[in-house]
């Protein structure tokens, strides 16, 4: 059964004491450190010698050295996670060492001595910040992944709770599930919700609907993304009530009308790759590499023809949107 986790399963006292060490102060890092800071935590900042070191001393910090981070008792790796395993971080038998993500433990990129577990935000690094300030915080995925000392839950859940990772509730789940599930939406759903859209857009141009009121019905106008809202907020059965009759009949009555096309076995293959560490292998030598593939994909699907379509369509429809001028 799976276990959820609350702030009354927290206490901050388990930190007492203890000297927490961010490594990183960019999208995750510095709404650590900020949250941390405010919920009483002693913080200091690890970053290399740049302007994010800069802006966590004007932040009130104390900032040094990465690799001074293993002398702290509480460790928060907040970089990307190519980057983790060459941080030379060790850990030490009496620390617990912190990830945002799974994906370095589960395909055995990192591992530190002591203590070792996961606090991933299901939030994007600002908003872990400002949901934190506005005190609602947020949904967390947390995770002991090694108990050396028998006090990782309790310190683990004491970082979720400081950094307002428990006010909203918690999932439990182990870094393996959090880094498949993560890669899953990226290279499974993310895809094949791409292949419908398409399918979607041209069988709409075939029937002489303009792209740009297309384009515009998808995703421009916000609709979708205000419909996912309700979703979220209220319920699939709730804000169904919020479409027409119409709507709903039609919505209802064809489903099942694409269950003979079988996205499942793609599906599973695509996830074969991920749970058997291929991808893992295929990105570390990619970015070996220097990511050349990564820049072809790019430059084939999100390059500047596309971004040329979507600026000149912003330029016509939405809140910055204006009448071409009339020379």
């Amino acid at each position: 059964m799976t276990e959820f986790f609350y702030e009354q399963d927290a206490d901050l006292a388990a930190l007492e004491g203890q000297q927490v060490a961010v490594v990183g102060y960019g999208n995750q890092g510095r709404p650590w450190a900020l949250n941390l800071r405010d919920s009483g935590v002693s913080v200091s900042v690890h970053v290399r010698a740049d302007e994010s070191r800069e802006q966590a001393i004007a932040d009130g910090f104390e900032a040094g050295e990465i690799a001074d981070a293993s002398a702290a008792d509480v460790v928060c790796v907040l970089v990307p996670d190519d980057a983790i395993p060459h941080l030379g971080l060790t850990g030490r038998p009496e620390a617990l060492t912190v990830v945002a993500s799974g994906y370095t433990l589960a395909f055995d990129r990192f591992a530190p001595d002591g203590d070792i577990a996961m606090v991933a935000p299901r939030m994007l690094g600002p908003e872990v910040r400002r949901c934190y300030e506005e005190g609602v915080g947020f949904i967390t995925a947390v995770g002991v992944h090694h108990d050396a000392t028998g006090t990782a839950q309790a310190r683990t859940l004491a970082v979720a709770q400081a950094i307002g990772g428990l006010r909203q509730g918690a999932i439990a789940m182990t870094p393996q599930q959090e880094a498949v599930l993560d890669l899953a939406v990226e290279q499974l759903l993310s895809p094949v919700l791409t292949h419908v859209n398409t399918a979607f857009v041209l069988v709409m141009l075939e029937l002489g609907i303009p792209l740009e009121a297309i384009t515009t019905e998808l995703f421009y106008s916000g609709e979708v993304e205000r419909n996912y809202r309700l979703l979220r907020e209220t319920g699939f059965v709730a804000q169904l009530d919020h479409h027409s009759p119409a709507s709903q009949y039609g919505q209802l009555s064809r489903r099942g009308r694409f269950d003979q096309v079988d996205v499942a076995a793609t599906m599973r293959e695509l996830a074969d790759d991920i749970t058997s560490g291929r991808f893992a292998d295929e990105w570390d030598a990619e970015a070996a590499a220097g990511a050349p593939r990564l820049a072809e994909l790019r430059d084939q699907h999100a390059g500047e023809l596309i971004k040329a379509v979507e600026d000149d369509l912003r330029a016509k429809l939405g809140p910055n949107a204006g009448p071409p001028s009339r020379g």
